[in-house]
């Protein structure tokens, strides 16, 4: 891989742990697991699974925008959620972002068992390959 390495902080409280939102390489952009909180780091919608899942797709679309791609360059999301129970909530959001594109992302669900924090129910990561063509 070549090409200057660039980062979107995460603005969040924890940041100090030494991580970034996003990074980009050449076209390639990787953004970090992102939940449903504020820069402060409260919990936004908590234990509201959908409404926390909306929020996750907007501070990922948002990360790929800084770094100069769009939604529609964004080709895989690995979604996190804790209770099995509440996957057709964040299924819906991440439909409602994501399945209007040409292609939608690959994408997994995998329950874990926990979060950092009792409210929070879902993480997602994505990766993005900004203006990839055939």
């Amino acid at each position: 891989m070549t090409g200057k390495k660039i980062g979107v902080p995460s603005n969040r409280s924890w940041s100090n742990v030494g991580y970034s939102r996003a990074v980009r390489v050449g076209n390639l952009i990787e953004i970090s697991g992102c939940s449903s909180s504020g820069p402060d780091g409260q919990i936004l919608h908590p234990r509201d699974m959908y409404l926390q899942a909306k929020e996750v797709i907007k501070i990922i679309v948002k990360a790929v925008e800084d770094l100069g791609g769009t939604v529609e360059d964004i080709i895989r999301t690995r979604v996190f959620i804790t209770d099995v129970t509440q996957w057709e909530a964040a299924g819906r959001a991440h439909g409602e972002a994501f399945a209007h594109m040409e292609v939608p992302p690959a994408s997994a669900f995998y329950v874990i068992s926990e979060l950092l924090h009792p409210d929070l129910l879902i993480e997602v990561e994505a990766t993005a390959i900004v203006g990839s063509e055939l």
